[in-house]
């Protein structure tokens, strides 16, 4: 294959997972040849099979652009670079590692501008719910499994109340491309943690925060203390549902009162696959104002509530339902 071959091979690979707003393309090496797969949505799909040369050429192809070292095929390498699709840039995310057999595999993830992101609801009246939060101000805090669309849902929250305002994002990395945001992006080797990030970006004056995820007691604090001062702060935290991000912010050492005043509400969320094809969106609500004591351990009823009614109006399977029912 010459290099006009390889560059159309990748065009085609990428235009082909942009099209299908795929969050990642993976090149992975399987039985002597490259299978070509991208993340589309909740599922793994197979989208093109390769040669084992012609797959080795193409992860080359990749890394030169990204400037990666092309001969250096076992240890783990990070890369970047911008890919433009009809009028919109998107930025890619590289990472390559080789397997016992220095066999190299590629993963690329797509940040797409926020303006090519389309996000659905699988109930239109819970967005309801997420503006009013803002509107209080505080700390919203959205939890969920990785790829559960949690920065998504912040970053088109924000953009619904942000015209005249500063908004600061601090991520690692950013996910999303948002030109009218200041973002900034977590680099540990340059000492830009995210608390110290944090700390910069007071100085600045930010009417909204964007804090990619609360990982540690540190950064915790330091949302909170931002979330107090009067800032509408906005962040994501591990935790298997809506209840149980109040247990593990007290797992990180924040005093109770402190929690209860400055968290305006919790959205643990889900992308349910719905019956025309694509996923939508649902959440799971908690706020301190309904009690601290007792939580459950589980989803709340008001989620079973509304996976019934989906199959009531023929948004999901039932099948689906119960997949979900436990979050």
């Amino acid at each position: 294959m010459n290099y006009l071959e390889i560059y159309r091979q990748a065009n085609h690979y990428l235009n082909l997972a942009i099209t299908h707003r795929s969050s990642d393309i993976f090149i992975l090496p399987q039985k002597g040849r490259y299978v070509i797969q991208e993340q589309r949505g909740t599922r793994l799909e197979t989208i093109g099979h390769l040669p084992f040369s012609e797959g080795q050429r193409l992860i080359s192809y990749f890394k030169f652009h990204a400037n990666m070292a092309i001969t250096e095929q076992r240890r783990p390498q990070l890369g970047a670079m911008n890919y433009q699709f009809q009028k919109a840039t998107l930025n890619l995310r590289l990472s390559t590692v080789g397997n016992y057999l220095n066999e190299e595999s590629l993963v690329i993830r797509l940040i797409y501008p926020i303006a090519l992101i389309k996000q659905e609801f699988l109930f239109e009246e819970q967005i309801n719910q997420l503006m009013t939060w803002q509107q209080q101000r505080g700390l919203i805090l959205f939890a969920g499994p990785t790829g559960s669309g949690k920065t998504t849902s912040i970053y088109h929250l924000v953009r619904k109340v942000a015209e005249g305002k500063l908004v600061l994002t601090i991520e690692d990395p950013v996910e999303v491309n948002e030109p009218n945001f200041l973002q900034l992006q977590v680099n540990e080797e340059a000492n830009m943690s995210y608390q110290a990030l944090i700390k910069v970006a007071l100085r600045h004056r930010p009417d909204i925060f964007i804090i990619g995820e609360i990982r540690d007691q540190e950064t915790a604090q330091a949302a909170i203390q931002a979330a107090l001062s009067g800032h509408l702060v906005l962040s994501t935290v591990h935790a298997q549902t809506a209840y149980g991000v109040f247990q593990r912010l007290k797992q990180l050492k924040l005093d109770s009162n402190l929690i209860e005043q400055a968290l305006t509400g919790v959205a643990y969320q889900r992308l349910i696959p719905s019956q025309s094809g694509t996923v939508k969106a649902l959440y799971d609500f908690w706020s301190p104002k309904d009690g601290l004591s007792d939580l459950p351990s589980g989803m709340s009823k008001q989620w079973e509530t509304y996976l019934e009614m989906g199959v009531k109006r023929h948004e999901i399977s039932a099948e689906t339902a119960a997949q979900f029912k436990a979050g």
